[in-house]
């Protein structure tokens, strides 16, 4: 069974190896959909994967350390593609949640990533 749980990051970031002119290069903000799977086996006295307020509690640091900052200020950041940032969130995120199957970026409405580690 998958299951799932939505974040939203507001949040600044530029992108230092982009080529010369890309308007990437330039300051600008996003706000960041954050997309949290998990994959288990439906819990037979619980009727649940997982308790969703456990998924939140566990990426709350997180949200924390992104949520209306500057990414490339935070360590492991420094080029923050949408790329990078899944993997910098599945990294701190996996050993909190185990069953962490993959994190889904949504850069803009039309744009994003899918790490599955």
């Amino acid at each position: 069974m998958d299951i799932f749980k939505v974040f939203t990051i507001e949040a600044a970031h530029r992108l230092p190896n982009v080529p010369e002119g890309h308007k990437c290069a330039r300051l600008h903000g996003h706000s960041f959909r954050v997309e949290i799977h998990l994959r288990g086996e439906l819990g037979t006295r619980s009727g649940w994967v997982m308790d969703f307020g456990d998924v939140k509690q566990a990426f709350q640091p997180l949200y924390d350390r992104l949520d209306h900052h500057y990414l490339n200020d935070i360590e492991g950041l420094d080029n923050p593609t949408s790329e990078r940032l899944a993997l910098w969130i599945w990294e701190r995120l996996k050993p909190a949640l185990p069953m962490l199957s993959e994190v889904v970026i949504h850069e803009t409405c039309t744009s994003g990533c899918r790490y599955r580690g």
